[in-house]
């Protein structure tokens, strides 16, 4: 008689909430909803507003919490700061899109030390961090420079007075916007350089990254230049990517980057289709 087959149950879906539904967190979760990554199923929405037609519940974050496995954060470093502590010792996994937000170095203790969630950090629109990180491991760099050039735009910010905000605007010619550290960066400009903080965490925070910002009304895509030197190498890396129609000051690439990364998550982990 022929041995009985056996099969194992198929595995539960990872339940998925977005903490964001604007110009990242509609992509985000129209895609969840279509069933674009295997093994993920949206099952809330945490917005600070009412939106309507949404793809799943709108709920509050403490009942998400009670629904979700996993909390995809697409609202910025403000929610970043106000939340993760919160979702991560609810037991909740935490995808943080918003990095730059972790500059901040008492806050990022209090976020290493929460738990039992796992904070996982999206590359957003920049690629080459593995090649970075792996190079920082073997000796760390003695200079990394982050280059990142955007529409005018997308950079004036509301701690500008009317001059500065006027002169970035209306500058005809590419202008230095920013010059310096990448946690200044992230704080003075939270929806424009989360890449510079990216990079930063890569190779390690050991103070060698410095971060420059232009505005430039030719600049058509956004663009990021990294260059690293160190022992071990040279690197240069040239990314240019498509603004957001919503959302100048994000790329259209970041909310498939939170997606991929998420995917890796799943308890069905595949390419997203």
């Amino acid at each position: 008689m022929a041995a009985p087959v056996t099969t194992c149950p198929p595995a539960e879906p990872t339940r998925v909430a977005v903490l964001g539904y604007g110009s990242i967190g509609t992509v985000v979760c129209e895609r969840l909803a279509a069933h674009a990554i295997p093994g993920a199923r949206l099952v809330a929405i945490v917005n600070r507003s009412r939106v309507g037609d949404a793809p799943a519940p709108l709920v509050t974050l403490d009942a998400a919490l009670t629904m979700c496995d996993v909390v995809v954060e697409c609202a910025g470093q403000d929610a970043v700061r106000a939340d993760a502590v919160r979702i991560l010792e609810a037991g909740r996994d935490l995808v943080v899109s918003s990095v730059g937000a972790l500059c901040d170095d008492e806050f990022a203790l209090r976020v290493r030390d929460a738990g039992p969630g796992r904070l996982v950090c999206t590359n957003g629109a920049v690629g080459g961090l593995d090649l970075l990180a792996a190079a920082h491991d073997a000796a760390p760099f003695d200079e990394v420079l982050v280059r990142s050039t955007k529409l005018p735009k997308a950079l004036v910010q509301p701690w500008m007075d009317a001059g500065q905000a006027a002169r970035v605007r209306e500058t005809q010619e590419p202008l230095l916007v920013f010059r310096g550290a990448p946690s200044e960066a992230a704080r003075l400009f939270p929806k424009s350089l989360n890449v510079a903080a990216a990079v930063d965490f890569a190779v390690g925070r050991a103070g060698a990254v410095s971060v420059e910002l232009y505005a430039d009304p030719a600049a058509e895509l956004t663009r990021h230049e990294v260059e690293a030197s160190g022992p071990v190498g040279h690197y240069a890396i040239r990314i240019e990517n498509l603004p957001s129609d919503a959302n100048p000051r994000t790329s259209a690439v970041v909310p498939f980057s939170i997606l991929r990364t998420l995917a890796g998550l799943t308890r069905q982990p595949n390419l997203i289709a």
